[in-house]
């Protein structure tokens, strides 16, 4: 178990870093931006950037967002992807905690969701996801990684670490969501009920909704401005396409494929997960050929949103340090 001090608790111990930015925003956002008041979500988007990445699929290159670090070092780096339909600004409360601890690290926007410019629209499949993602790797980041995924972004780095093990040093998976068989019957929907769902996916209800499972004890007005902060990619022009064409696509089935990864593995798991049940977390664990699993009390579905301070602490202990104790024994529970 790791002891974790409450949200409120945890956030002034890097107000300096949050109130270091103003509204200097990329013009490339979503005016709404402005009307966001989490001062981390705010210092964060100030610092996204748009990368060029050349892909197979694509005539010219995917100008591709992401948060890049202040200085890079002889360490391998830790790369933070984030959840389905989802941005960077996911890791608002953890990421300036790495920087403050020295790592190298960058978050990454998935193809399809987050802030890359996709004017252009290309395929956003699982295959066009990963090639982008390798060629991201391999213009900018060039070293094995610590690759980090949340919920679907769980299913994201597995896929990614499978094809490309020499681009991952370790994995960490933070109540991942990796057992559901892919987009499922959506992927059969006409493309007009399709574009209907993803107008609803994108309503303020239901990622309102989303939150209430989501986070264990927060308020209303917490709830809201997180969920403008959760919703913002979605007012790009092109984000409505970019999430049909995933789900008819089919989207991740990775169930298979956990057996064969071969890199160390962290679990991290909300202890009041109310998304993906934690039994989940146990198989996971005795899946994975190298893994050790760990558990953050009154906590739920996004322990970097909700308990970044735990979070930190546990990718410390696991970055630094080997993981050979134990590796190989399934826990009993959780």
């Amino acid at each position: 178990m790791v002891a974790s001090f409450s949200l409120a608790i945890a956030l002034p111990k890097f107000k300096v870093v949050a109130e270091a930015a103003d509204s200097l925003f990329p013009s490339f956002l979503p005016k709404d931006v402005n009307t966001i008041k989490d001062p981390f979500a705010r210092t964060l988007a100030t610092r996204i950037h748009r990368l060029p990445v050349s892909v197979k699929f694509s005539e010219n290159p995917i100008m591709s967002s992401c948060v890049k670090p202040l200085m890079q070092n002889k360490a391998n780096p830790v790369v933070l992807l984030h959840g389905f339909d989802s941005s960077c600004l996911e890791w608002r409360y953890t990421y300036p905690l790495l920087e403050e601890a020295g790592l190298e690290t960058w978050a990454f926007d998935i193809l399809g969701w987050g802030f890359s410019d996709l004017d252009k629209l290309p395929s956003c499949d699982v295959v066009s996801k990963r090639e982008h993602f390798y060629q991201f790797w391999k213009s900018y980041i060039k070293k094995p990684m610590i690759l980090v995924g949340p919920s679907l972004g769980s299913a994201v780095a597995i896929d990614f670490a499978i094809n490309y093990p020499e681009a991952v040093e370790k994995l960490v998976l933070i109540d991942a969501s990796v057992y559901a068989e892919g987009t499922g019957n959506l992927a059969t929907l006409p493309k007009a009920v399709a574009y209907a769902g993803v107008y609803l996916l994108k309503s303020v209800p239901l990622r309102l909704y989303a939150n209430y499972l989501s986070f264990t004890n927060i308020s209303f007005s917490t709830s809201l401005d997180w969920t403008n902060i959760g919703r913002l990619h979605c007012l790009l022009p092109w984000w409505e396409d970019a999430a049909v064409d995933f789900m008819i696509s089919g989207g991740y089935n990775v169930a298979s494929q956990i057996k064969m990864v071969k890199q160390k593995t962290l679990i991290i798991w909300g202890e009041n997960d109310r998304i993906i049940s934690n039994k989940l977390a146990v198989q996971l664990h005795c899946e994975l050929p190298d893994a050790i699993i760990r558990q953050i009390p009154d906590c739920g579905h996004l322990p970097h949103v909700e308990r970044p301070d735990s979070v930190v602490k546990l990718m410390l202990e696991f970055v630094q340090k080997d993981t050979k104790t134990v590796v190989n024994q399934c826990v009993p529970s959780l």
